[in-house]
């Protein structure tokens, strides 16, 4: 449940309150040390039960604790493939199946992880490889096993059934997904803000808020900055937000480093955060591969617009509810064309924008929709 490790977790602190509003209980098994501490007061109840072992997370401590406690409950959802915890669940109802004892439904949310770009990207010869082989000895039977495989948009359900042979699941449904509110927008946020970027202060700017990641192609959309920043004296700053303990990080901050419009501050929480959704121009996020991008919905609930990709499984989406603009990487001159034309927006024209993706967040992206379709789709499994 660590935030650091990106949207999984994030996708249950914003689903789980309503859940429980609606009389649900709720409870996350999870591989964390049992002293992690977060900084996050989560209303639900957590077992941790110890970090797992290699890149596949193996914990024995796993089986012991569905054996032990699996069958209290009425529904095992399980979040994301291709490590130790799907297959402990699977051999754990299989194993309660053959003791007789009650069963729960299981359902499975792969969030993105059967998108065929994991098997095609270049850099991931090997870890495909390596998912071909699991799929064939272990994920294959998990999936098809299921009660039912849930997703979060019709793009991420169309996808998945294109990746693996075999792949023939009891029953797929899209739930979406959804967000809390953002906080009511007030002072102290963007003061936050500016403690961690006060190179920005009374700045325009556009704001990258995700992992900083191969994936997420920061690399592009620093080297289209730096094209257009020697064109384009009302090119706004742009500034990247999250995590920079990582090689990769460390090499992007050294392709910025001659770009004075280029900011990063690490990454940003509670106050900090909203105050950069808040007083950004736009937010942008030029993925290779994106489930659904729940910072994406984040900006567009602040009334902001995104551009986003046509890599990013909820671009129909922004398209239909004219909530920003979309780049396809697959042309090289695409993301610079594309930041290029928002140049030519006026400062209203920026904020009709903003309302249109406000609009469009809530009517598909708000937690109350999204949680009221996930019981009812439960409770039909």
């Amino acid at each position: 449940m660590n935030p650091k490790l990106g949207g999984v977790c994030q996708v249950l602190r914003n689903l789980n309150p309503y859940l429980i509003e609606q009389g649900i209980n709720v409870e996350i098994v999870s591989l964390d040390d049992e002293h992690d501490d977060f900084g996050i007061h989560d209303n639900f109840v957590t077992h941790k039960i110890g970090y797992g072992k290699t890149s596949y997370q193996y914990q024995p401590k796993l089986v012991q604790w569905l054996n032990d406690n699996v069958s209290n409950f009425d529904y095992v959802i399980i979040h994301g493939l291709w490590q130790y915890p799907n297959l402990a669940s699977y051999q754990s109802i299989k194993a309660l199946k053959k003791q007789n004892k009650k069963v729960p439904k299981v359902i499975i949310m792969p969030h993105g992880m059967l998108d065929p770009y994991f098997q095609k990207a270049p850099e991931r010869r090997l870890k495909a490889l390596r998912n071909e082989i699991v799929w064939a000895l272990i994920e294959k039977k998990c999936i098809n096993n299921a009660d039912g495989i849930f997703f979060t948009c019709d793009e991420e359900m169309r996808l998945a059934a294109t990746t693996f042979p075999g792949y023939k699941p009891a029953k797929t449904v899209n739930v979406g997904l959804g967000i809390q509110p953002p906080p009511d927008n007030n002072e102290s946020f963007k003061e936050a803000f500016y403690d961690k970027c006060p190179q920005i202060k009374s700045k325009k700017y556009f704001l990258f808020l995700s992992r900083i990641d191969e994936k997420k192609g920061v690399n592009l959309l620093i080297n289209a900055y730096n094209e257009l920043s020697d064109k384009n004296s009302n090119l706004p700053d742009l500034v990247i937000a999250g995590p920079l303990d990582t090689e990769y990080a460390k090499e992007m901050m050294k392709l910025a480093s001659h770009n004075q419009k280029i900011h990063f501050t690490g990454m940003l929480k509670d106050k900090a955060k909203w105050g950069a959704f808040y007083n950004c121009d736009a937010y942008l996020l030029p993925s290779h591969q994106e489930n659904f991008g729940i910072a994406i919905v984040e900006a567009m609930a602040c009334k902001k617009p995104v551009l986003i990709t046509k890599n990013i499984n909820i671009w129909s989406e922004i398209i239909e509810g004219g909530a920003g603009w979309i780049a396809n990487l697959e042309e090289k001159e695409s993301l610079k064309n594309v930041l290029s034309d928002l140049l030519n927006y006026t400062e209203e024209e920026l904020k009709l924008k903003g309302v249109k993706a406000f609009e469009t967040y809530q009517s598909k992206f708000k937690i109350e929709t999204c949680a009221n379709n996930f019981i009812k789709t439960l409770k039909s499994i």
